[in-house]
């Protein structure tokens, strides 16, 4: 396991603002920086964004996977979404499980949750199963009130002011 860390805690990073996944990838590459071995599984997300570009070049550390369609889950989740989603969380339990990492992030893991793709028990019994020293990292808008109970950090990033009510789209390198 990697450097001095002694006992890992559970972080969940919600709200309605812009910055859950940018925080949880800043925490990645701050762990990385100081030799700690790093897995983000992306929740309901398929596709090249900037980050997995970014973080490959980090691969040695940080491993990122995802489990999505490649469309966005509005209403009722298809059986494609419910299939990704548990192929993605059986991984991360067994990830989380192994001993091989030090940060395990479930990106839009609250978002999985609150589209019943994840199942709420399950998440519950990771966080309180995973192993002493790992940290566990749960981003995405409609954390579950039994969840926040559980972490031991929560961060709610507030919408004040955003560009994009001025017509301002997802800018390449900045939002995606």
């Amino acid at each position: 396991m990697g450097n001095d860390m002694k006992r890992g805690y559970v972080q969940v990073y919600t709200g309605n603002g812009k910055g859950k996944t940018t925080a949880a990838l800043g925490l990645s590459v701050r762990a990385a920086g100081a030799g700690l071995r790093v897995f983000i599984a992306q929740f309901m997300k398929m596709g090249d964004y900037s980050e997995i570009k970014a973080l490959a070049r980090f691969s040695d550390l940080i491993s990122v996977e995802q489990y999505g369609v490649g469309k966005f889950v509005r209403g009722k989740p298809s059986p494609e979404d419910r299939a990704a989603a548990r192929k993605g969380f059986d991984r991360v339990r067994e990830i989380a499980m192994s001993g091989q990492y030090d940060v395990v992030v479930l990106e839009e893991g609250n978002m999985a949750v609150f589209f019943d793709l994840i199942p709420l028990e399950e998440l519950l019994e990771l966080v309180d199963a995973k192993p002493e020293n790992l940290e566990l990292v749960i981003t995405g808008r409609s954390a579950h009130p039994r969840l926040l109970e559980k972490a031991d950090l929560v961060t709610e990033m507030k919408e004040i002011k955003h560009y994009y009510e001025k017509g301002v789209p997802a800018r390449v390198g900045i939002e995606k």
